[in-house]
């Protein structure tokens, strides 16, 4: 007797009342159930093993519509489905019974409903599958698995086309990474609306990471590029990118020799026809008309011989008097400059208010993220300060700088374009600022230059001055960046307006490859090609962990091309280059002996290299609604990122609801995640559809956008709550994680951001003369006098290196004609926020360098 298990009674009936037996259905077998799946199977069949005539297959559930799965197997006595490890309650399932009539063998089918609840119990534990088992008095069969899966495609592409002007037969390559999806999106290209379709036009290749090629650029082919990413759940566009075709024009052919005129000359022309320049391509280049002297019979001899020797004596003597002219204008011009020279040194500008400045202090409360305090007063402050003119009440130089020279004698460059006068030949200073109006005249026109095509229109991310050789320092308000002219480094009778800017993404981007990760600001100073003589000092922050067993970091600048290229390996510098680095934890300072563009690039030597990851949370200030979003932004750890952060949630109206956190995110192909827990679910509930959000690898490492962010949205069950407790994680996958404490009122605190947050690098942007340094003119050169000459017991220079903690740079600053004025141009870049001009003192004391030395020793005496 076969065994049969699950609720049901033995049977036994003929081969020939088989088939009635099963269209009846209605056997007087006691305790069956019209639900369970089991039968009796004749004797004739049963040694027969179940056969799968249909086999559950993968399913995905699309929004909250559940699915059904199907097994079907004859001959069968009982089939029952198992979900991940679990048989199904036989009540779930529906049972169908038929006959086979090709072999009159009976069919059992066999269906089940699996909803998106269900699937969602075991997410990211494992995927969800279901399998049928189906019984036979002979054995078992096993059916394939059938993996269910929730249905999805996210909002933004991992990566999108980008606009660009090609030339006419240049190829094309539009870049394409759908986004995220499941099932794995399909892509499609649109020109204009159209789709693209590679069969029909072989101009065009899709392939297969899904990208765009046009192998010939034809002027048909100028318009609007979408790419295209659909499944079953949705179609996401992305944003169109505007592909111009131009035509450079081409000159014809010369045309032929004219005949020798009157004037003993010949012309030949040509026209820029093939083609024709159009779309905004270039104009032909070269000469459209030539001339070539001839002296054929044609060409009538007008001049004798006599007339030639006065016309020769003529322009000989024109010459001479024209030299004797130029050599009286260098003379007076000399004259004027030693004046103005001498005027600037014995003014009162060297012994004007030289106390130590500090930064106004943040309010209380507000967040700093590098906050930098006055150390407290030191007893040998005394040793470098002088008492200022208490009946001056100017701060920084003020004055116009240009009076006394000529407007067209006020840049010495080389290689490099220079810059149109001023309309009105001079800007005057005062208190280092200028007026928004001559901001924004001074951008526009640097920006009609050739060379300053790419500088941005951003009056509040520029600073700009006019400085001669007593120097001066550009400061970008709160993004850490700024640029240390030191005394001397322009050449005395010269004059330079200088410009110092920093670079956002959509204005200039810098092309990375295989591990390179963008690792600081892309900063501008300029105008580039101007002669200095002392190099100045570019400092700006950057994001890796300042190891450089773990990184090769190069520093790159951008030639007159636009091409980048590598003028420096950190840590490999030599003291004859013209750049040379000095790298603090969160800092570099670039000394340069020439302006540009310029960029930290790193490639990770191994997988422990880091980047410094900063975390801000922001949510809405107000909120009427049940929904309430919070915004996580991942960014590089700079501050002129965070700047921008910050002025981008102040136009949202959005609110910082905690202390930024900082997570060292390594080279391990590891992705970022982002989770919310421990919410009240009585009153909160999260409307995120999976366990966690998450953020590829490439996408923070390749540093296409130094800022990245995932919202959160949650939803309140009534607008009476209003008290948010949670705890939201953010780490890298088998790496570093950060989590955030959050428990506030949304609606206590309406305030958007503090302006005061934005504010909190009150000093002046553009600072000229003496009062951009914290050391008085003549004291600096006092210590200068007193510590360049080598002394036999090493009060030098070099103990003033070692006492700074600059030993590390011994070669580059014994390499400059004065060591002490490089080692203190370095200390006033790091220490012009902190006023720490009572360290100096203590260090000059201790080198035993006292007040009466520095002021009365002389030049070279230890």
């Amino acid at each position: 007797m076969p065994l049969l298990l699950g609720p049901f009674v033995r049977c036994r009936l003929s081969a020939t009342l088989l088939a009635l037996w099963l269209v009846l259905s209605g056997f007087t077998c006691t305790g069956g159930s019209e639900h369970a799946a089991t039968a009796t199977l004749p004797a004739a069949f049963s040694d027969l093993l179940p056969h799968f005539q249909i086999e559950p297959e993968d399913e995905y559930i699309v929004k909250n519509k559940p699915v059904t799965l199907t097994c079907r197997s004859t001959p069968a006595t009982q089939i029952y489905f198992k979900c991940n490890g679990e048989w199904v309650h036989q009540d779930d399932h529906l049972i169908e019974r038929t006959v086979d009539p090709a072999t009159a063998l009976p069919v059992m089918q066999v269906t089940i409903e699996i909803t998106r609840q269900q699937v969602e119990k075991i997410f990211g534990l494992d995927e969800y599958w279901c399998q049928c088992v189906a019984w036979s008095t002979t054995g078992t069969q096993k059916s394939q698995k059938a993996y269910i899966r929730i249905a999805y495609l996210r909002k933004n592409f991992e990566e999108e086309p980008q606009g660009k002007e090609v030339a006419l037969d240049q190829e094309v390559l539009l870049r394409c990474h759908p986004p995220e999806g499941v099932p794995q999106a399909e892509v499609e290209w649109q020109r204009n609306e159209d789709v693209i379709d590679p069969a029909s036009d072989p101009n065009f290749v899709i392939t297969p990471d899904h990208n765009l090629v046009i192998k010939k650029a034809r002027l048909a082919d100028t318009g609007n590029y979408t790419c295209v990413a659909k499944n079953i759940v949705a179609r996401r566009k992305s944003t169109s990118a505007a592909i111009l075709v131009y035509v450079d024009g081409g000159w014809s052919e010369w045309s032929k020799w004219s005949a020798c005129g009157a004037d003993c000359s010949m012309w030949r022309s040509r026209e820029c026809t093939q083609p024709s320049p159009g779309t905004g391509g270039k104009d032909c280049q070269g000469l459209d008309l030539q001339s070539l002297n001839c002296t054929s019979e044609q060409c009538p001899q007008t001049v004798s011989g006599a007339e030639d020797v006065a016309l020769y004596v003529g322009m000989v003597a024109v010459a001479l008097c024209l030299t004797l002219l130029l050599i009286v204008v260098v003379l007076v011009y000399r004259r004027k400059k030693e004046g103005l020279d001498a005027d600037v040194a014995d003014s009162s500008i060297l012994t004007t208010g030289f106390q130590p400045m500090g930064i106004k202090p943040s309010k209380p409360g507000v967040w700093a993220p590098r906050s930098r305090r006055a150390p407290p007063h030191s007893k040998n402050s005394h040793l470098l300060t002088i008492q200022p003119d208490l009946t001056t009440t100017t701060t920084s130089y003020q004055g116009t700088l240009r009076s006394r020279h000529d407007a067209t004698g006020k840049f010495s460059m080389t290689n490099g374009p220079l810059l149109d006068p001023l309309p009105n030949g001079s800007h005057t200073l005062h208190n280092g600022k200028l007026n928004s109006d001559a901001a924004a005249e001074f951008v526009s026109r640097l920006s009609t230059q050739s060379y300053f095509k790419t500088l941005p229109r951003d009056v509040a991310n520029t600073s700009y001055g006019t400085f001669n050789f007593l120097g001066g320092r550009l400061t970008i308000p709160n993004t850490g960046i700024s640029l240390l002219i030191p005394p001397e480094a322009i050449p005395r009778g010269k004059i330079y307006e200088i410009y110092l800017t920093v670079q956002r993404k959509e204005d200039l981007r810098l092309p990375v490859a295989g591990c390179q990760t963008l690792l600081s600001p892309i900063v501008s100073c300029g105008p580039p090609g101007v002669v200095l003589s002392r190099p100045v000092i570019l400092s700006m922050d950057h994001c890796f962990d300042a190891c450089l067993d773990n990184w090769a970091v190069r520093l790159k600048k951008q030639n007159y091309e636009g091409a980048w290229e590598d003028v420096l390996l950190m840590g490999e510098e030599l003291v004859s280059d013209p750049y040379y680095c000095q790298l603090e934890a969160e800092t570099c300072r670039l000394f340069s002996e020439q302006l540009g563009t310029f960029a930290l690039v790193g490639e990770s030597l191994h997988m422990g290299a880091a980047k410094r990851l900063r975390l801000v949370l922001f949510s809405d200030a107000y909120c009427s609604t049940l929904e309430y979003n919070i915004r996580v932004y991942c960014m590089d750890d700079t501050q002129d990122v965070f700047k921008e952060v910050m002025q981008m949630e102040r136009q949202l109206g959005g609110r910082l609801i905690d202390e930024p956190h900082v997570l060292l995110f390594k080279d391990s192909y590891h992705n970022l995640r982002l989770s919310i827990h421990d919410m009240p679910q009585a009153h909160w509930r999260s409307k995120l559809l999976a366990g966690y959000q998450e953020i590829p690898f490439y996408h923070i490492w390749n540093g296409s956008q130094r800022y990245l962010h995932c919202t959160f949205t949650l939803e309140r069950l009534s607008l009476s709550t209003c008290e948010l407790t949670c705890q939201l994680c953010v780490w890298q996958v088998e790496g570093e994680g950060q989590s955030f404490s959050l428990d506030f009122n949304i609606a206590k605190d309406t305030r958007a951001l503090d302006s005061e947050f934005l504010l909190m690098d009150s000093n002046a942007t553009a600072l000229a003369g003496p009062s951009a340094f914290q050391i008085p003119y003549l004291i600096r050169q006092k210590i200068c006098s007193s510590l360049d000459a080598p002394c036999p017991n090493g009060a030098d220079w070099r103990m003033l290196a070692q006492r700074l903690k600059l030993e590390r740079h011994m070669s580059f600053f014994a390499s400059k004609a004065s060591p002490t004025s490089v080692i203190l141009d370095l200390w006033e870049a790091q220490h012009f926020h902190s006023g720490n001009i009572n360290q100096l003192a203590t260090v000059m004391a201790d080198i035993g360098k006292q007040e009466a030395m520095i002021f009365l020793v002389s030049d070279g005496e230890c």
